[in-house]
């Protein structure tokens, strides 16, 4: 046994597991048993998808040692070594059997060379030699099912037990850890109690079977069974949809204009999400402070109160004591209603921050998308961003113009190349799928290209095609998770930006998918036999997992006949039945030709370039060095701030200001003009950038325009002066 490729893996997954939580979660803020628990979740779920392909290779080679039938793969003989001292007439020979090593010294009538015998080397009959030689990351049984058997369970454990009661005690609004268990024991009363009903039909339907005990063993496969035939029912729902969207959001991608317009979309949507959210908040946190003026420091609901403060930012705190409120003072709180009210305010804190984290990141990426559109009229073959970026050390490697050629020429390309990659590979698994249980022939392409590889012996071939197809199974899986807009209650936002409900919630599909995931795969490349009906060697995995053989309506129609649905939710993606249904029952949805999609897409144009004039600003603030103090006048009409030649300087472009300005107006739009300040001269009203004002002339010459900015004598609006221009 070789355990070195298993602990390499062992460690790798562990290490990507925590590179992952570590860039979505924030182990600081977050309570330390969601932390762990999450951790637990991604790394046996990923241990999982890492490990079946060197499952599947041992197997294929017990199998092979089986169909030839011999107990010994290969013998060598070895001369002695320096250690050792042997008689002339023996040899040391290594038998290695299919699971033992064994080294014995035989008698032979070799002459090693340097002998005083002249006679020629002979040798023994050598054995013929087989073609089963072990695989690089061959593992024993024994240790695959143990291995298996921890991973399954823990992986069970979490996603139906422990999981749920952490995501409810995570948004429990009482004070004591007493009580937030008692919370989450009933808000999860409704979830348990209906699978324990299905666990008592399934037993009094089981146990009224001829020939069947239920005894410890057929309640683990009963178990097993359930949770995998719920995998599979939610997994051919979201395969359906993502076999199709994945390759099609590729192609579309490659199309700037559409991902511009589908960027807009979104912002658009996001936008009015957002100010909900904003509102509700804001409604959440004004009960609040009522609550925080009714109960004084000394009373004793007052630790309780604070908690409730704590979890608000510093920045809402102020906004919340700045706003009014108009009306008599609420009513003493009581202690349920400071519970209700602390969970309310938890789910509103969560809702606020996961919308505001969406947006940063949806604007900065269609702020890029126009960049690049901007990039791809310049010749000069040099990226420039409208927006300063923080230094990077892949902006220092890449550099501008080799980003310029990436992102300008070279990206639509391979995004059309791998969009085809991928639609051949959904095509594949869409046949796989409908055509996995016939054996003979044998049509699921995956088998086929397994059984190639095991008719050459060639085991890294089975393991590296079994990773690519269980990557891309997965791949499209966790796609459409997170894609669908029904579920964008949960989101992962990188750079530390999720939140506790939505790590737990995807800790949780990752552990309930990724069984019958495998199982599935395993079925499409013939290596479980009660699919296909045939006598076949079967994974250490399915047999942990067991099958589907307690009921008779899964065992023979619902594991084998239901992937087939997978079809006909491609061809509902193919034609957008979705989209258009939920369009028409109010959830508007991207749809080309569409009068409220080209409404949304204008909305969210105006947003974008309205964050996009905040952000220079803000950026221009930021790199703008700060104001000297004035010196005292040194007397010499030196250039210092507070010198004469400067104020004189200044009096001077104040008065040809006012020459072309109304007298009543004239001192505030000079000084406004003089000193180039960013902000808009009347509330509501943005001032244009320089490098974008596109108005319109005026008839009159010389005056302030109804937008508060001065016009020059061409009826264009005026460049603001810098206070240096007659320095």
């Amino acid at each position: 046994m070789t355990a070195g490729p298993l602990s390499v893996e062992i460690v790798a997954t562990f290490c990507v597991a925590a590179a992952l939580l570590y860039r979505y979660g924030d182990w600081r803020n977050h309570h330390v048993f969601v932390t762990i628990s999450v951790l637990i979740a991604w790394y046996f779920s990923l241990i999982i998808v890492f490990v079946i392909p060197m499952d599947v290779s041992r197997t294929a080679y017990n199998k092979c040692v089986r169909d030839h039938d011999l107990p010994v793969s290969t013998t060598t003989v070895a001369p002695p070594s320096n250690d050792t001292i042997l008689p002339d007439n023996v040899t040391i020979t290594t038998v290695t059997s299919a699971n033992t090593s064994v080294t014995t010294a035989v008698p032979s009538t070799v002459a090693f060379f340097g002998s005083s015998s002249d006679a020629p080397i002979t040798a023994g009959p050598s054995p013929e030699p087989t073609p089963c030689e072990r695989p690089w990351s061959y593992v024993s049984e024994a240790v695959m099912i143990d291995l298996w058997r921890v991973v399954y369970w823990t992986s069970q454990a979490l996603t139906w037990l422990i999981m749920p009661m952490t995501q409810s005690y995570t948004q429990a609004g009482d004070f004591t850890v007493k009580g937030k268990l008692r919370t989450a024991l009933v808000d999860n009363a409704i979830y348990y109690g209906s699978y324990l009903i299905i666990a008592i039909i399934l037993l009094i339907y089981i146990s009224t079977q001829p020939g069947v005990h239920v005894d410890g063993p057929h309640l683990k496969l009963i178990a097993s069974s359930a949770s995998n035939t719920w995998g599979l029912f939610l997994l051919v729902l979201l395969l359906g949809y993502s076999l199709v969207e994945v390759p099609r959001a590729l192609w579309h991608a490659a199309q700037r204009g559409w991902s511009l317009r589908h960027g807009y979309f979104r912002v658009a949507k996001l936008s009015a999400e957002r100010s909900e959210a904003e509102e509700a908040l804001d409604d959440v946190l004004d009960s609040l402070q009522l609550a925080s003026e009714a109960i004084s420091g000394s009373h004793p609901l007052r630790p309780c109160v604070d908690t409730v403060l704590a979890k608000v930012p510093a920045g809402l705190q102020q906004r919340m004591k700045r706003r009014q409120r108009a009306g008599d003072a609420a009513p003493m709180p009581t202690q349920k209603s400071l519970v209700a009210l602390h969970r309310q305010v938890i789910r509103a804190l969560q809702h606020h921050h996961r919308t505001e984290a969406q947006w940063e990141m949806l604007v900065e990426e269609v702020i890029e998308l126009e960049d690049v559109s901007e990039n791809q009229r310049h010749r000069d073959g040099y990226f420039k961003p409208s927006l300063p970026r923080p230094p990077s050390w892949t902006s220092l490697i890449i550099g501008a113009r080799l980003e310029w050629y990436w992102k300008c020429r070279l990206r639509g390309y391979a995004l059309r190349c791998l969009s085809v990659v991928c639609a051949i590979t959904s095509f594949m698994v869409v046949w796989s799928e409908l055509t996995f249980f016939n054996k003979s022939p044998t049509l699921s392409l995956f088998a086929v290209f397994i059984n190639a590889a095991k008719s050459n012996y060639d085991y890294l071939a089975i393991e590296v095609i079994s990773s690519l197809t269980i990557a891309y199974l997965c791949v499209c899986t966790y796609y459409t998770i997170f894609k669908i807009r029904v579920l964008n209650f949960y989101y992962l936002a990188p750079n530390h930006q999720t939140d506790q409900h939505s790590l737990i919630f995807s800790g949780m599909l990752l552990c309930r998918l990724t069984p019958p995931l495998c199982l599935n795969f395993l079925g499409m490349i013939h290596m479980d036999s009660h699919i296909i009906k045939d006598r076949v060697d079967e994974t250490a995995y399915t047999k942990i997992m067991g099958h589907m053989d307690v009921l008779a309506i899964l065992s023979e129609g619902f594991n084998i006949y239901f992937p087939m649905c997978v079809l006909a939710f491609c061809l509902a993606t193919w034609f957008s039945l979705g989209a258009r249904l939920l369009s028409f029952l109010g959830f508007q949805q991207f749809l080309d030709q569409d009068e409220i999609t080209t409404d949304l897409t204008d909305e969210g144009r105006e947003l974008v370039r309205r964050e996009h004039r905040r952000r220079q600003r803000q950026s221009g603030a930021e790199t703008r060095p700060a104001p000297r103090a004035d010196p005292a006048p040194t007397g010499g009409g030196g250039g210092g701030w507070g010198s004469q030649a400067y104020r004189a300087a200044v009096q001077r472009a104040e008065q040809r200001m006012r020459s072309f300005l109304p007298r009543s107006e004239s001192g505030e739009s000079a000084r406004l003009e003089l000193l180039g300040s960013p902000d808009p001269p009347f509330p509501g009203r943005e001032r244009p950038a320089r490098d974008s004002w596109t108005e319109p002339e005026v008839e009159s010459v010389g005056r302030v325009g109804d937008d508060g900015f001065s016009y020059s004598r061409t009826g264009r609006p005026a460049a603001p002066r810098g206070i240096f221009d007659d320095v």
